[in-house]
């Protein structure tokens, strides 16, 4: 059930899911009357130490109104299903348990967000919470309206975090591993040596774009979609080549 600032509470049901981005849709039934929609934003150039506010309902008080800046953006947040969630917000307006769902407005009050998850080891705010960007739920809405489900477009790749790789004196995204029988591994991609822990290959460029990072790559991947080829630009024995893989679902793989 679902319910209204009125009061008025509703039944409702699951349109669709989408684990891998920790969003959903869910559909009212019989609405006597719908509130009005909310404008939303957009997340592709937000900037670092924009002022931000995040509304939820933090241990069931209704409507709470909380106010921070952006603290960072491009983080990488783990999901339960063992994959990262890339592009996401960090801010420190208070977000606690409740929140989740709720919209992250920027100051014009427009959606550029949506509260996710927060860092604390007391489970309450600590100053680190996150937000999926309105970008990516743009894309994966429309998805879930149609469908149920929404593809989660990847080649096959393990990356090392990207303080490993700066460590490793590596600009870009230093695979681990390949996925058995994905399009990476059947691209020829390479990843660290388990026996001498050699740097194997670095993704540096995707379709004639810089990859400083994971998100980068997510991003192109995403706008390319599933089915679809991308051109890598690989740093591998000191030379940079090119290097075709199919963009799949890697969401279906167990």
């Amino acid at each position: 059930a679902v319910r209204f600032a009125s009061g008025q509470v509703l039944r409702a049901h699951i349109v669709g899911t989408a684990p891998n981005y920790d969003l959903a849709v869910i559909r009212v039934d019989n609405p006597r009357s719908l509130p009005p929609p909310i404008a939303i934003g957009a997340s592709d150039d937000l900037k670092v130490g924009q002022l931000v506010f995040a509304i939820g309902n933090p241990f069931g008080l209704d409507q709470t109104l909380t106010t921070g800046i952006i603290s960072a953006l491009k983080r990488r947040l783990p999901t339960s299903g063992g994959r990262e969630i890339t592009n996401v917000i960090q801010t420190d307006a208070a977000i606690n348990p409740g929140n989740s769902g709720g919209p992250l407005l920027d100051s014009a009050g427009r959606v550029i967000g949506v509260t996710t998850a927060i860092l604390s080891p007391s489970g309450t705010n600590a100053g680190i919470g996150f937000a999926i960007p309105i970008d990516s739920v743009n894309r994966v809405v429309p998805e879930l309206i149609r469908r149920g489900s929404v593809p989660t477009p990847g080649i096959g790749i393990v990356a090392a975090s990207e303080a490993a790789a700066t460590r490793a004196g590596a600009q870009g995204v230093v695979i681990v591993r390949t996925t058995p029988g994905s399009s990476a591994e059947r691209a020829g991609l390479r990843g660290i040596d388990p026996r001498s822990g050699k740097v194997g290959d670095v993704i540096v460029g995707v379709n004639g774009k810089t990859v400083r990072g994971l998100a980068d790559l997510i991003q192109e991947l995403e706008r390319v979609g599933v089915g679809k080829n991308v051109t890598l630009t690989v740093q591998r024995d000191g030379r940079e080549v090119p290097v075709e893989v199919e963009v799949t679902d890697i969401g279906r793989r167990g």
